[in-house]
């Protein structure tokens, strides 16, 4: 999917003349697709348990209602709010997850009447009408940029140099795991494959700060993605808790009769989805500074869109973190090219089904041969 969305970005940056990867739109790309991709790391896990979650996109509406209220009209701390907001979020996963695991009512089901229901809880709440603006501190989070204490001409020098570190992070990183393979003398790329992947990571992770450097540097929201991506990766490949996620999508008797706490597992998996609905809707109502009460529209079918094209199966079992922003980076650069090129909504509505549906029969057909 790496291939595949270098292949996109080339293709729409050769159709919108050059404008697809210029610095402004480069930095506007990011911050329109942010609550998708923290929603798709959310649902990721959802997926590869084996379970689907419907009611995202009302849960972010329902959040973001409820951010407005106690900011806007209550006049509360931003902070305190946004602690408040994320702690909802996870009894909103609870209260689902509790039916799905414990009851054992499908997830479709379950998620779908959440929808219903936290879509009309959203209407209730604002009854019909939208609230704003936010106060600017909560703004920030989805449109501030990290400050450059070098003040650079022209140049966001604290980018560079965070570029840079990464870079070099990520480069010690694959010489270790060579290194590792090597020694407990597993498969690993050729030498001369391994040189030209180091070349590639150094060349990719510089140019991409350099172009945002080229604007206003690294937004904030960049950073918040960098986090989640970075620990959920962590926890799905690095700890129990990922591998159980893995074997209850896999076969759930298997992983019951292995000692995991299935249904534990489960009701963990959906509280996390709650709190990262809730997280993407306070995105979105500090990108849009306002609470709106048809926010959140769709932004289920668009998680799970990226979850399904970064290769996560349909069966369960088989996704990572990685894959899913991957996914979820295709469907936006995917609309942002479109829209450059004036494409209407109609059209991008049926080629994003189009993806989508190639995506998924792709792994059924790969599990036939298999």
């Amino acid at each position: 999917m790496i291939i595949a969305l270098v292949i996109i970005v080339i293709f729409f940056q050769i159709i919108t003349g050059g404008t697809l990867l210029k610095p402004l739109n480069i930095t506007n790309l990011i911050l329109q697709n942010s609550y998708i991709l923290v929603l798709a790391v959310g649902m990721v896990l959802v997926i590869i348990t084996g379970h689907i979650d419907l009611s995202v996109g009302s849960i972010a509406a329902f959040v973001g209602a409820i951010s407005a209220i106690m900011m806007i009209d209550m006049q509360l701390n931003p902070i305190i709010t946004i602690i408040a907001c994320l702690l909802l979020g996870a009894v909103v996963g609870a209260w689902q997850g509790f039916w799905v695991a414990y009851v054992g009512i499908p997830a479709f089901i379950v998620t779908l009447a959440g929808m219903l229901l936290f879509r009309g809880l959203t209407l209730v709440v604002m009854q019909g009408q939208s609230i704003a603006p936010y106060p600017e501190a909560f703004q920030k989070i989805s449109t501030g940029f990290l400050p450059d204490p070098f003040k650079g001409d022209g140049i966001h020098v604290l980018s560079i140099i965070i570029g840079v570190i990464i870079s070099l992070v990520l480069v010690g990183l694959e010489f270790r795991n060579r290194k590792n393979q090597i020694k407990y003398q597993f498969n690993s790329l050729p030498i001369g494959l391994f040189y030209a992947k180091i070349i590639g990571i150094l060349a990719v992770v510089n140019i991409f700060t350099f172009v945002l450097a080229s604007y206003r540097g690294i937004p904030n929201i960049l950073v918040i993605l960098f986090i989640l991506i970075a620990f959920y990766t962590f926890v799905m490949k690095k700890t129990i808790v990922g591998r159980h996620i893995y074997a209850v999508g896999g076969n759930l008797k298997a992983a019951s009769l292995s000692g995991v706490k299935t249904k534990r597992v489960t009701f963990g998996v959906f509280v996390n989805m709650g709190v990262l609905a809730a997280l993407s809707g306070l995105i979105f109502a500090a990108r849009l500074n306002a609470a709106t009460p048809r926010a959140g529209n769709l932004f289920e079918l668009d998680a799970i869109a990226a979850v399904f094209i970064g290769g996560a199966s349909a069966y369960g079992g088989v996704g990572t973190v990685i894959g899913a922003v991957v996914g979820g980076l295709v469907m936006g650069v995917m609309n942002n090219g479109m829209s450059i090129k004036g494409l209407g909504i109609d059209w991008q509505q049926a080629i994003k089904g189009l993806v989508l549906l190639v995506a998924v029969a792709f792994d059924i057909i790969n599990k036939k041969k298999s």
